[in-house]
């Protein structure tokens, strides 16, 4: 007897159909699974056959082939539990067979029969509706981020023997369906009023969150380049549906619980001693690393001068095309990697403030070629902090400086730049300035006599290469936002070019 159950694998961040398709036949029992299994697919093997007879079912003392196709493909993870189970129980006629062909399932089983949750539940809802299906079974936990998914009905169900019920017509899950998740509680936002003093780094802050810009702080310790990029998000707009579909089923791919759909931008912040394959992903089986984990938000990255060489030169691609592409067995897998970078640096070595440094300019220039010119090109701001001035004396004796401007104002500048952005750019694909291209530059931008003329003069004393060329421009279209302002005016060139110029870091480079 033969019968066929459709799954799906993970891919990246995507999920593709697979067809477990099982065979009984005369013979000495046996239970063989090919067409590129893991060995936590060949393990399935026992899986399967302790949780069927624990539900009840019998496991046919035959001859038992499970093939996976397409089987050039490798098949890795536990999610196929349930399809050959389903394909077992069909292919014996303890269950219609053609009842499997309205559903696809995805699921890891107990050895007791219980439904597990798998990782990727959200991709595979959206393979799922892209094939055609029009409904998934799932485990309970499951349900609720697959049901995300429109025009999918998803089936929460706990354990294989409720699914046999459910397949012969003796048992149906709760009419309501599965509740959409709810975001977890998180903790508030730090509020950029905390910030004292850093005016042009408060400027330069807001202007990168108007335009989606990528962002280099440079100073000494202490002086706050930390404590600003952490109060980024917070000025940020909220994502949309769309964009807080893709940061969840970024989340769980992999393996972080989402606890609802996204309603912040992601913040990741990792260590400097972090790896390539693990700052842009890869792996054997390819998991998404942190630049894709901060998909649609923040990646900073403090004492960038610190992190390894090829781990900074393996964004300059990925920042430039929004997405990571890693080649495994012959296939290239893509990640999604739409982020702000904000880097975050020392002046020199040492780290001290004057008159206590003693790092020579060999010493300060050989420091900053750590960070190499293609990697600074992509940069759009540049800004220098200096040591914050105190004026205010406190009830301790101490002096500080007042409270800066809290977030929310920012935020609501920002969210009328974006919006401006976003009507402008309409049809276009970009969201932000930051995402504009060569063509879309051409065609969005307009400049004022004054703002030609300082251009024409900024290219004339050289030092400022193509790319240069359309990040001034768009960081200056930025700015005009922020100022409402239609056209391009001659001081948001120069503002623009006081960022993207003013870094004894890119000079040393």
């Amino acid at each position: 007897m033969f019968a066929s159950v459709a799954t799906f694998a993970l891919e990246g961040v995507d999920s593709h159909e697979v067809t477990v398709e099982v065979d009984l036949r005369r013979g000495l029992p046996a239970f063989t699974v090919v067409g590129l299994p893991d060995a936590s697919v060949r393990e399935a093997r026992e899986r399967v056959r302790a949780a069927l007879l624990n539900s009840g079912c019998e496991f046919p003392l035959k001859r038992v082939t499970a093939n996976l196709a397409p089987a050039h493909i490798r098949k890795a993870g536990p999610s196929f539990d349930l399809a050959l189970a389903l394909g077992v129980l069909a292919a014996s006629q303890q269950v219609p067979r053609e009842e499997l062909s309205r559903y696809a399932v995805c699921g890891e089983l107990s050895l007791g029969g219980a439904l597990r949750p798998v990782l990727g539940s959200l991709a595979m809802a959206l393979g799922a509706r892209r094939a055609g299906y029009a409904r998934l079974v799932v485990a309970v936990e499951d349900a609720g981020e697959a049901a995300l998914v429109d025009g999918l009905e998803v089936l929460g169900v706990p354990s294989l023997d409720r699914l046999v019920d459910l397949l012969c017509g003796r048992w149906r899950p709760s009419a309501d369906g599965p509740d959409r998740p709810r975001a977890s509680r998180e903790e508030p936002e730090p509020d950029l009023a905390d910030v004292r003093g850093q005016l042009d780094a408060r400027r330069a802050l807001e202007i990168a969150a108007a335009g989606g810009h990528n962002l280099l702080m440079t100073g000494a310790p202490g002086v706050g380049k930390t404590m600003l990029a952490r109060r980024l998000p917070g000025v940020l707009p909220p994502p949309s549906f769309d964009e807080a579909v893709e940061i969840t089923r970024v989340r769980s791919v992999a393996g972080l619980s989402p606890g609802g759909l996204a309603e912040r931008r992601p913040f990741r912040a990792p260590h400097h001693t972090i790896s390539p394959s693990g700052l842009i992903g890869g792996g054997a089986t390819p998991r998404p690393g942190e630049i894709s984990l901060a998909h649609h938000g923040v990646l900073f990255l403090d004492e960038l001068a610190e992190f390894s060489r090829p781990s900074l030169e393996a964004l300059r691609a990925p920042l430039e095309a929004g997405q990571v592409e890693i080649m495994r067995g012959q296939r290239t897998i893509s990640f999604p990697a739409d982020v702000m970078l904000v880097g975050a640096c020392n002046d020199c070595p040492c780290g001290r403030l004057a008159p206590h440094c003693r790092c020579t300019d060999s010493d300060r220039a050989r420091y900053a070629r750590r960070l190499s010119a293609p990697l600074l090109d992509r940069i759009d701001i540049l800004c220098e902090l200096d040591a914050p001035e105190f004026s205010t004396p406190t009830a301790y004796g101490a002096v500080t400086s007042p409270p800066g401007e809290a977030s929310e104002p920012v935020r609501a500048r920002v969210r009328e730049a974006r919006e401006r952005q976003g009507r402008r750019l309409e049809g276009t694909g970009a969201g932000c300035n930051a995402a504009m291209d060569a063509r879309l530059s051409r065609t969005h931008l307009r400049l004022s006599p004054g703002a030609r003329s300082v251009l024409s003069q900024a290219q004339a004393a050289g030092g400022l290469n193509g790319r240069g060329h359309d990040r001034v421009l768009r960081l200056a279209r930025t700015i005009a936002d922020l100022g409402a302002s239609s056209r391009v005016e001659g001081e948001h060139v120069d503002e623009a070019f006081g960022y993207r110029l003013g870094s004894s870091a890119r000079a040393a480079a």
